[in-house]
């Protein structure tokens, strides 16, 4: 049989010390960001083409993260794994194109092999290494410094300082471009539609608003009745008054009617201006449905009209077309 093997306290004072040395390890990156790494920012920022990430092992997945974050953040970018580069994936790279090559020694063969082809079509090259005499940043364009103390790993031998290392200096490239190309909040969204975000930036008041024979409406001059059997067909919980220019007057809502009730008024021969709300809030068509929400918790309502710059009635929302649409 096999021996149970248990955790022992002693496996929580290791865990902390590798998160204080991969922690010291990034906080020294900072003492290098210098001239090399604006020479590596202005060489993306000129680059026509597309960004190449490309590293092996557990350099190449941090590649990966790298090509994704900077994609996600302004600046189009790919992975491609050497050894795959050498055997015909070199195609995809042009003389527009800017080359990541990250190995920590510098001197991973595959990386190696392929350089002279790089630097031969006329991409640039940066690299990314802990040895900045290494034949990788000897070779090239820009070199960025990732060198750590020493690696987490008590045997000094699986890559763990040195990868985040090289994981945060790609991220601080990455937010310096997209600060330097002024990508903001909309940018990112259309890159992520499907997320939250993306649905609270892109989402506009016009995309989930009611409308035509959908939105509630009465005349100034209908009976509360006529009012009451409007909010119940539109399902809204309100409805609008309108002149005959369909002009928004006021709008009279489900509270608007609990109140109403309460004295005892005639609904056949009530006007339904004189118990309608005046001055709603109210929103355009092409604003953001995030506006919205923030309108509806300020004030404290649950329903809106839509209206376009002539304050004539265009549309109608509430809280659960919001919903529906994951705004909120």
């Amino acid at each position: 049989m096999n021996k149970a093997i248990f955790a022992t306290p002693r496996a929580l004072d290791l865990a902390r010390e590798v998160l204080h040395i991969e922690a010291a390890a990034v906080l020294a990156l900072t003492q290098r960001i210098d001239e090399n790494f604006l020479q590596a920012l202005n060489i993306i920022l000129a680059c026509e083409g597309r960004v190449i990430v490309s590293g092996m092992g557990k350099s190449g997945h941090i590649a990966r993260k790298i090509a994704a974050t900077l994609s996600s953040t302004g600046t189009p970018a790919y992975f491609v794994h050497p050894a795959e580069a050498s055997h015909g994936d070199l195609g995809m790279i042009t003389a527009k194109d800017v080359f990541i090559a990250l190995s920590y020694s510098g001197e991973s063969q595959e990386l190696l092999t392929i350089v002279p082809v790089i630097k031969r079509q006329g991409a640039r090259l940066i690299s990314l290494t802990g040895n900045p005499r290494s034949s990788l940043a000897e070779a090239a364009d820009a070199h960025l410094d990732a060198a750590v103390d020493k690696e987490a790993c008590p045997l000094g031998l699986a890559p763990t300082a040195s990868t985040t290392a090289a994981l945060a200096l790609g991220d601080a490239l990455a937010v310096a471009l997209l600060d330097a190309k002024g990508f903001g909040e909309e940018d990112f969204a259309r890159s992520h539609p499907g997320g939250s975000l993306g649905r609270r930036l892109l989402t506009h008041v016009r995309d989930i608003m009611h409308s035509d024979k959908g939105v509630p409406a009465v005349n100034q001059n209908a009976t509360l009745a006529e009012a009451v059997l409007e909010i119940s067909c539109k399902g809204l919980g309100m409805t609008a008054i309108v002149d005959d220019a369909r002009q928004v007057l006021g709008i009279y809502t489900d509270g608007d009617l609990r109140r109403t009730l309460e004295k005892r008024v005639d609904f056949t021969t009530t006007t339904i201006s004189s118990v309608m709300s005046r001055n709603p809030r109210s929103i355009k068509p092409d604003a953001l449905a995030a506006e919205a929400v923030q309108i509806m918790e300020q004030y404290n309502i649950s329903q809106m009209l839509v209206i376009d710059s002539n304050n004539k009635l265009v549309g109608a929302l509430n809280m659960h077309d919001l919903l529906r649409a994951k705004v909120i």
